[in-house]
């Protein structure tokens, strides 16, 4: 069968490996202004919101891509917005201030930010049915396989579910969670953190876990989240995502969380008009540099742009520089960086991505079992599964839908998988998602119309073990002089939530450094 049309797309390979030939032209023009926000992720984001939130507005913010939004970025056709990365938010948990508060002015969180059960816009929490799994020829509800599992076996999720509590409660003398959300708030009592420095997998065989069915659920939320295996993700990482979020809402159960059609590009949309006057995108930055002392005896920096459209370098002086992009990036443009921080920058190893979106004619048939869910999976895939973008809607009769499917190439060193996803032809990526859908839904292939796939080559770093509490890590937390660090890298944990609270705290460094006030901080 011929391969549906679509297109073969995502974060631009040509431009950023641009860096790498550093045969760039002079600027042609100075810009200054007081601070300067490269990377518009959720890290950047969220440090213009901070700003603009205290009043502060005089600020640029630049993007490499052609949109903002980074891996909360979206596309739309005639059927459906959809997510081309993150596609949803738990209930954030109260340590989580930068997120309420966010939510809370976008009038998704109703009520008092910091209330222990607040009420959400309940268009936004996922409706029923949420999520089910495809296991030996069924669906059933959950993701926790039941359809053949041996009672042994589901004696030990019991066992394993009851050891997430006690380290979901567990906290140390001061009263710091052994496993918070953002993770810079965790204990630091070694009891803890000596978990960093060994496998999830590893975890998991040493307190009497070999249940199969248990490993393939935690390798499944390891890959979903970090985009890695159990068996390279750090214990502490893996715990972290059982144990971290305790968020609750007066409306909704614990386990909610927060969605639209275009997964988190609901968040992006709301934000990026507000600076939009204060954006520029198709911006590569190619120069990084401290400067001389610059009024009040502060150091300035500035920042020398590729503008693609124009053909040209403009520099930026800044007083301060928020710094949102990856971090891998920073030893190919700030060749003044100290030997600390480039071993640091240089010591992340990213996870490469696959989203596909495919557009049918109407939803797949459910299949005997549980009904279609607005997350799907299935048992023994490579990828992840797929959640459906018209879930949210209220419609009497079914229609075009659009699925977002899922794949983080997890199975093979990264480097060789972005050289897979680089040199693959879309055609044949087409062919291996719907033959993998097939196996659920044999009739999957007459149905799509269209399925365009996007690349996410450096999605997310990985949380591999000794990576979360060495001293590198901790030292990119400082930031460099006049340049604050706000990607989600500096948490080793790619996280709405991290990349909110390292932009939100970034924003404030900056601020404080230039006099700013800005009340009590959310960073």
């Amino acid at each position: 069968m011929a391969s549906p049309p679509g297109e073969l797309s995502g974060s631009d390979m040509v431009r950023g490996h641009r860096l790498r030939e550093r045969r760039m032209a002079s600027s042609t023009e100075q810009r200054r202004v007081p601070v300067l926000i490269i990377g518009a992720g959720i890290g950047g984001l969220l440090a213009a919101w901070r700003m603009e939130r205290a009043g502060f507005r005089d600020f640029t913010l630049i993007e490499l891509e052609r949109s903002v939004g980074g891996n909360s970025r979206h596309g739309e056709n005639a059927v459906s917005r959809y997510p081309l990365g993150a596609h949803y938010l738990p209930l954030p948990t109260r340590e989580a201030l930068a997120v309420r508060e966010l939510l809370a002015d976008l009038g998704v969180l109703q009520g008092d930010p910091h209330a222990a059960r607040p009420n959400y816009d309940e268009t936004m929490l996922c409706h029923e049915p949420q999520e089910r799994l495809h296991i030996n020829g069924l669906w059933q509800e959950g993701l926790w396989p039941r359809l053949g599992v041996a009672a042994a076996e589901r004696d030990q999720y019991t066992r394993f579910l009851d050891r997430m509590a006690q380290f979901r409660e567990a906290k140390d003398g001061q009263g710091r969670r052994a496993f918070a959300l953002p993770a810079a708030l965790s204990s630091n009592e070694p009891r803890w953190r000596e978990l960093d420095r060994i496998t999830m997998r590893q975890w998991l065989l040493d307190n009497g876990f070999d249940s199969p069915h248990l490993h393939w659920y935690v390798n499944y939320a390891c890959r979903d989240d970090y985009g890695t295996r159990h068996a390279e993700t750090s214990a502490w990482a893996g715990i972290h995502y059982f144990a971290c979020r305790n968020g609750e809402a007066a409306n909704a159960a614990g386990d909610s969380v927060l969605t639209a059609p275009e997964g988190n590009g609901w968040i992006v949309r709301r934000l990026a008009p507000r600076y939009a006057d204060r954006t520029v995108t198709g911006a590569m930055a190619i120069a990084l540099a401290q400067g001389a002392a610059s009024g009040a005896n502060r150091r300035a920096a500035s920042a020398d742009f590729f503008l693609e459209d124009e053909n040209r370098v403009v520099r930026y002086e800044a007083q301060q520089i928020v710094w949102a992009a990856p971090l891998f990036v920073l030893p190919h443009v700030a060749p003044e960086l100290p030997a600390d921080l480039v071993a640091a920058a240089r010591g992340g190893d990213y996870a490469p991505w696959l989203v596909a979106n495919l557009t049918l004619r109407q939803p797949p048939h459910s299949g005997a079992g549980a009904p279609l869910s607005w997350d799907n999976v299935l048992h023994g895939s490579p990828a992840l599964g797929y959640i459906v973008a018209t879930h949210q809607r209220i419609a009497t009769a079914p229609g075009p839908t659009v699925l977002t499917y899922y794949h983080a190439l997890s199975a093979e060193p990264p480097q060789r998988a972005r050289e897979r996803l680089r040199d693959t032809p879309r055609e044949v990526w087409a062919r291996d998602v719907l033959a993998d859908l097939g196996r659920a839904h044999p009739e999957i292939g007459g149905l799509t119309t269209r399925l365009d796939v996007f690349r996410h080559g450096h999605a997310m770093i990985r949380p591999l073990p000794g990576t979360l509490w060495s001293a590198a890590r901790q030292r990119l937390a400082q930031g460099w002089e006049s340049v604050h660090f706000a990607h989600a890298d500096v948490s080793g944990m790619s996280l709405f939530e991290e990349a909110a609270y390292r932009g939100v705290r970034a924003a404030e460094h900056a601020m404080r450094r230039l006099g700013v006030g800005f009340g009590q901080p959310l960073g």
